[in-house]
């Protein structure tokens, strides 16, 4: 079975509906299905830490919107390949959100006598078919941190690529820590 369009989502009110039943049984997601993304954390993370790494972009929302589990770990999947071939160990990259929202679909049968199998919308909770992460609109989506100026551009030009993999617009924000840690003289 395909996928869905990502538009029979991120159009709609970016909300989890949790259903209210008397019976205890039926107010839950019964099958929740597993987690695409692999990682979160990727490259030199204690290079991150310890501060060497100052040259931070971050890709941000500019609305409220899902993005599927499957749209985050093919973005991942880029923007890691890509660091990791020109700057192995010169490069932090995280992703900030997490999908926490299950998708459900209420299947419905299309065909002659189909209508005499199935009930239409009464009781259509859906069956999950996936997961998705409820982005804010100013919630920061990637972080990547480099050493370089060099590098810093190279990340600029991937996250340009993979900005139409993703549902809704977003934008992308530098910044440069050690510019800011540089102390002021009197």
């Amino acid at each position: 079975m395909a996928l869905r369009k990502a538009s029979a989502y991120s159009r709609r009110r970016v909300r989890p509906y949790t259903r209210k039943s008397k019976v205890k049984s039926k107010s839950y997601v019964k099958a929740v299905p597993p987690i695409k993304i692999v990682k979160y954390k990727m490259g030199n993370e204690k290079a991150y830490e310890e501060g060497k790494l100052p040259f931070v972009i971050e890709l941000v929302s500019d609305i409220d919107v899902q993005i599927r589990d499957n749209a985050i770990e093919a973005t991942r999947q880029f923007i890691n390949k890509k660091m990791d071939k020109s700057y192995a160990g010169q490069y932090f990259f995280h992703i900030q959100i997490y999908p926490h929202h299950i998708q459900r679909e209420n299947k419905m049968l299309t065909g002659a006598g189909s209508d005499r199998m199935q009930t239409g919308m009464q009781k259509s909770f859906g069956k999950t078919i996936g997961r998705a992460a409820i982005v804010k609109k100013g919630k920061t989506i990637f972080l990547i941190a480099t050493s370089t100026q060099k590098a810093s551009q190279l990340v600029r030009r991937t996250l340009t690529v993979i900005k139409p993999k993703l549902p809704g617009t977003t934008k992308i924000l530098s910044k440069n820590l050690a510019i800011s840690q540089i102390p002021l003289s009197p």
